[in-house]
C-alpha cells in the first residue's frame, strides 16, 4: 500500500481479508497432519501465533472482544474478523476433518513478547499442564503459518521440546506447514481466482 500510494495510476486491487475456513486450506492441513498418524499421540495441540490483547481490541468495532471468556469460541456477525475467533473456527474445522473428539485437542497461542497480556492460553503453559497430567506425546499444528519458518521450527520443535522433557513429557512433533503441498497450491489458486 505504501508503494502503490506513490503511483499515479492505481490498478484495480482486491485484498483477501482471510481464508481461515476455506475448505481447501482445511483439507490441506488435515492431509499433512494425517501423515503423522494423529491416533499415535496422546494429545493434539493447535498452536497459533499470538498477538497482544490490545491489538485484538483495536480491531473490534463492536466492543465484543474479550468481554467473556468464550467470546472467541464461535464466529458471529460481531467477531467474524476477530483473529482469535478465526483461530477457533480453523481448529474446529480441522478437528472435525481429522475426527478428533473435543478431549483430544486444545488451542493455544505462541510467541509472546514484552509484559503486556497476549492472547491466551499461552502454548508454553498448555504444554506444562499437559505434561503434569501425564501426557507424553503431542502432535502440534501451527495453522497460522502456511510456510515453514524458524519461529515454528525452533520455538515448537526445539525450545518447547526441551521444556516438555523437563516436565516429564517425551515428544512434541511439529506438523510442517503447507509450503508447496499440492492441495494447498490448489486451494490458494481457488482463493485467488474467486477474488
Amino acid at each position: 500500500m505504501e508503494v502503490i500510494s506513490q503511483w499515479q495510476v492505481i490498478p484495480d486491487l482486491k485484498l483477501i481479508q482471510s481464508f481461515y475456513d476455506h475448505a481447501g486450506y482445511i483439507r490441506a492441513f488435515a492431509e499433512v497432519g494425517r501423515s503423522y498418524n494423529p491416533d499415535e499421540y496422546d494429545h493434539i495441540l493447535f498452536s497459533y501465533h499470538g498477538i497482544p490483547q490490545r491489538q485484538m481490541r483495536k480491531a473490534d468495532d463492536y466492543n465484543h472482544c474479550l468481554q467473556t471468556p468464550t467470546c472467541c469460541h464461535h464466529i458471529s456477525d460481531k467477531n467474524q474478523s476477530c483473529y482469535s475467533a478465526q483461530c477457533h473456527a480453523t481448529t474446529k474445522a480441522l478437528a472435525a476433518t481429522l475426527q478428533l473428539p473435543p478431549d483430544r485437542y486444545s488451542i493455544s497461542y505462541q510467541s509472546r513478547l514484552g509484559n503486556d497480556p497476549w492472547m491466551q492460553p499461552y502454548t508454553i503453559r498448555v504444554l506444562e499442564e499437559l505434561a503434569q497430567r501425564g501426557v507424553k506425546k503431542i502432535l502440534v499444528f501451527c495453522p497460522a503459518f502456511v510456510a515453514d519458518c524458524l519461529e515454528t521450527i525452533f520455538e515448537i520443535g526445539t525450545e518447547y521440546q526441551e521444556e516438555f522433557e523437563k516436565w516429564g513429557g517425551e515428544k512434541i512433533q511439529l506438523v510442517e506447514s503447507l509450503n508447496a503441498h499440492p492441495t494447498w497450491v490448489a486451494a490458494l489458486s481457488d482463493i485467488v481466482r474467486a477474488n
